[in-house]
């Protein structure tokens, strides 16, 4: 089968590829020497063996067009300019890194741009290693349009944006991490491609289902072989050359293929034995299926965020309206069976079912969190929660979060009571800039706080640069205070409930009235963990067990039994 991308030959040179079915013919580019005609074979597959090696700039012509390599590794003047021959040699300080194991991880999502791009982020590593964080998220860093962005609206997604630094700084980040005993993960968007610099369709139409579409545009046809390789060996690129530990793949409900995702996942397990590999889904339709053996790791759970946001701001609107009735409820089956919505009709999914039975899943299968980079970011004015609730509150969600058997996420500056907005941005131009703009404005009409058109004028233009520059987080005004108490939590999760996390399952949880829950796990020693909240604005009477090893005031508690 014929692959993406430059690929070195054994006696020097590169064997340069394009799949381009609805092309009459392709052009080879290179800087600084002649164009020459590619070769035609067979599935639309066009290829070039060349003298050249790492360091070459070319690009492909079809036509008048003159396209970059979808599969580039690196490119030169952003997503339209000339792609590059990487350098793939890297001197490696720990190569028999081999991961840490699924329970130990505590995940800190983090964006690159807003911290300085690859290098701005590893002089952090110590600091998050030091607060007890075992693993780092980054957001996508596949090539996108402009200089500024989320990373989601990726067009080269083999290419490391050039804004955040080259191959190789991103190696030495990872390779700085493994140093430090931190885990890299990586989010991956595979369910569709932004809208600059995406030349895909324009010669290679069947590289998306034209019946099927997205929120983001067209669906991408993973059914077929070329596109379906396109996506696993990108992540397999991502596992092996630059030693990431995990993937999380974005919204995979959008791809609406789950055969393709358990393809990918056996592929990826049987390529790497012998390393803790992570994966990880981002899936609204709670599809407990995908979790029920080894292929993937857990789902984020966005059920869990969703009524703890409900119980700790009393926010209704929108998407949050699924969770308003009964909270505490609700709270208490996540806890107990990871989703919320098991097949239940959702008002957000227009009254139809969402989700499948999960109770029979362990809690290490779905990933909590308080706040994330959609959680905030997608918020009109990307506050945070220490602006939206009282610290009480606040701090008992977080022991909630960081003590409960479900693996904890967290996003940056979180940990040090950042009160810095988190804001949707991009650097787009022109007529795309306006629709961007206009479109995030309409986007939050069916919000109570921005039904009023002058409400949405004041929300930020997600292309002005001082929206990106009010988004690079900076510790808050007790940041101290913040990083003693989740260094506090972090280690007792790490020393009491982390050893025994391997075969935990939920005893069950209660609601303790509107706002309050009990709930407890059998831990893999057969001893009894149990956590108890309040978010109440009357206290209700927690239980505490005989021995707890930790408190919150009157709003939580946590205690370990026989």
């Amino acid at each position: 089968m014929s692959r993406w991308g430059p690929e070195p030959l054994p006696g020097g040179g590169t064997r340069f590829r394009l799949w381009a079915p609805d092309a009459d013919g392709v052009t080879l580019e290179i800087d600084g020497a002649d164009a020459a005609a590619m070769e035609r074979g067979d599935d639309g597959w066009y290829a070039l063996d060349r003298a050249e090696g790492p360091g070459t700039r070319y690009r492909f012509r079809i036509g008048a067009q003159a396209v970059p390599d979808p599969a580039s590794r690196v490119q030169s003047g952003g997503v339209h300019g000339w792609s590059v021959m990487p350098e793939t040699a890297f001197d490696w300080q720990y190569p028999d890194w081999r991961g840490r194991a699924w329970e130990e991880t505590v995940l800190l999502e983090v964006h690159a741009g807003t911290l300085g791009g690859f290098a701005g982020v590893t002089e952090r590593l110590p600091a998050i290693a030091a607060a007890g964080i075992t693993a780092i998220e980054l957001m996508p860093v596949g090539a996108f349009g402009g200089m500024r962005g989320w990373g989601y609206d990726g067009v080269l997604p083999y290419a490391v944006h050039e804004a955040y630094g080259s191959p190789a700084e991103l190696r030495r980040l990872v390779d700085t991490a493994h140093g430090l005993g931190l885990s890299v993960f990586l989010d991956v968007v595979y369910n569709h491609f932004g809208p600059d610099g995406n030349y895909l369709g324009a010669y290679a139409a069947d590289f998306f289902d034209a019946e099927v579409h997205t929120p983001w545009g067209g669906a991408v046809a993973v059914e077929r072989a070329p596109v379906a390789r396109f996506f696993v060996d990108n992540a397999l690129m991502w596992l092996r050359d630059y030693r990431i530990d995990g993937l999380r793949f974005d919204a995979v409900h959008a791809i609406g293929n789950p055969a393709f995702l358990d393809a990918m996942a056996a592929e990826i397990r049987a390529a790497l034995p012998g390393r803790h590999v992570h994966l990880v889904l981002e899936n609204e339709e709670n599809d407990a299926a995908r979790l029920r053996d080894a292929a993937f790791d857990a789902q984020w759970n966005d059920d869990f965020h969703n009524v703890m946001h409900v119980l700790l701001t009393g926010e209704t609107s929108a998407y949050y309206a699924d969770f308003a009735d009964r909270p505490a409820e609700r709270l208490a089956r996540c806890l107990a069976e990871g989703f919320i919505y098991q097949g239940e009709g959702s008002a957000n999914h227009d009254g139809k079912p969402r989700g499948s039975p999960s109770a029979h899943l362990p809690p290490t299968r779905f990933v909590a969190f308080l706040q994330n980079h959609d959680q905030v970011g997608n918020r009109a004015l990307g506050e945070r929660l220490v602006s939206l609730t009282d610290p009480s509150r606040l701090r008992a969600a977080t022991a909630l979060l960081l003590l409960c058997p479900q693996i904890p996420l967290l996003f940056m500056g979180e940990d040090e009571g950042s009160a810095t907005p988190f804001l949707f941005f991009t650097d787009f131009h022109d007529e795309l800039a306006d629709a961007v703009r206009e479109g995030r404005r309409k986007e939050f009409a069916k919000f109570d706080a921005f039904a009023d058109p002058a409400a949405r004028a004041r929300i930020p233009d997600p292309n002005a640069a001082a929206t990106f520059e009010a988004s690079v987080p900076k510790p808050g005004e007790d940041a101290d205070a913040w990083r003693a108490f989740y260094r506090e939590l972090l280690m007792l999760r790490h020393e009491r409930i982390v050893p025994h996390l391997a075969g935990a399952t939920a005893v069950g949880a209660q609601a303790l009235g509107e706002a309050a829950v009990v709930a407890r796990w059998r831990l893999g020693d057969g001893t009894t963990l149990g956590v108890a909240i309040d978010l109440g604005d009357e206290p209700a009477a927690l239980p505490g067990g005989a021995d707890p090893f930790f408190t919150e005031g009157e709003r939580f508690v946590a205690w370990i039994e026989p």
